[in-house]
Parts: C-alpha cells; structure tokens; sequence
C-alpha cells in the first residue's frame, strides 16, 4: 500500500518545489533546434539530480530509462504522473532489450533520457549504454544538467542523491550534441559525455549560488 502511495506523494512534492522555484533555462535553443531539423535526441544526466526533471520536463515528449527494480517500479509511476513516459531496463537487468526498444521510440517521433552513471554508479562514471544507443540511432545525444539553491544530499547513497528543497533558485543547462557514428570507440565517446555532463553540473552549479 505504501509503495502505491509513494509515487503521489513524491509526485505532490516536486510539484510545490516546483512551484515555489525560481527557475533559469540556459541554451533552450540547442534542443529546438534538434527537433526543428527533424530529428530527436537522447538526453543524459547524471542520476544524483535527477529528481528536478521531473518538473522541468514534465509533459515531455519523452521516455526515460529506469531500473526494474522495485524502487525504479515508483520512479517510473511517479514519471508517469508528471507525463514522461518510462523503459524498464538498465545496465545490468534487461539492457539489451531495452536499448533496442529506445531506439524504436526515436525512430517513433520521441526523445529518450538515460542517466548514464546508473542505477548503481559509479556516479558519475559514463557507461556505454547512451552513446550505443545514439550510435543504433543515428540520433544525437544532448549533456543536461540541474543545480538547485536549496537541497538535500543524501550521503549514504552512492551518489549523493539531492532531494529538492522549497523556495529556492534551479538552473538548468543543456550541452552541444554529441554524435556517434559506426566508426566511433564507443569509450571515447563515453568520455567526452563524461566531460560534457560534468562541465555542465559545474556551470550550473555556479549559477545557483
């Protein structure tokens, strides 16, 4: 019963964060101009914020990778509240299946989110499932990064998770788009996402505080 409620009360939160959050969008070109040629995009963000984009992007056009496991089961109804759809997969249970099926929603007209370094770190370790899928797709992938002037982080998880806080300023920062063609080294793409993601953790980082 309570793992059903979860997902409202988490839902009912973000939202007052939401609400009362003064919020920056820095580069909102880069994404509309991606649609505007016709194509979609793989969004990637790192695992410790992603909590915030579930009101920033809520309504998106978009599914968003998340674990089987029974935690990632309210992730994915709490996404579905605020109007993102979810894949059910990760690195390690159901990967395959579910690249393949985020390839398809790209081709379908949507865009997908992947949080490259989860669902169980290391944070801020690239794996390679993004740019694989970017490479299957042909689709670019767009770095995006949240900071937010009042938050929790929880030290006891692997990445320091932030939990929102009320009242405060976020930021929200887009990246060039990375391509990755058949001939690519898919590691070396993986680093330069790496890069890309933490460059702009800092830059929103900085305009927070």
């Amino acid at each position: 019963m309570l793992r059903k409620l979860v997902p409202y009360l988490v839902y009912s939160y973000v939202t007052f964060v939401g609400w009362t959050t003064r919020q920056r969008i820095v580069r909102a070109d880069i994404p509309e101009r991606i649609h505007a040629e016709g194509e979609r995009f793989i969004y990637a963000f790192w695992h410790q914020r992603q909590v915030f984009f579930t009101w920033s992007h809520r309504n998106a056009e978009a599914a968003v990778l998340v674990s089987k496991s029974q935690d990632g089961e309210m992730i994915a109804r709490t996404m579905e509240l605020s109007g993102i759809a979810a894949v059910r997969g990760s690195s390690s249970r159901g990967g395959a299946a579910a690249a393949r099926e985020m390839v398809e929603i790209l081709r379908s007209g949507r865009d997908v989110g992947i949080t490259p370094d989860g669902p169980k770190g290391p944070a801020r370790e690239v794996k390679e499932g993004a740019v694989r899928v970017a490479q299957l797709s042909g689709m670019p992938i767009i770095p995006i990064a949240n900071a937010l002037s009042k938050k929790i982080e929880i030290a006891k998880a692997w990445d320091r998770f932030q939990v929102p806080l009320p009242f405060g300023r976020s930021a929200v920062i887009y990246g060039e788009p990375i391509r990755v063609t058949g001939d690519d080294d898919l590691a070396v793409k993986a680093a330069e996402l790496k890069a890309a993601l933490d460059a702009l953790t800092a830059e929103a980082d900085r305009l927070v505080q």
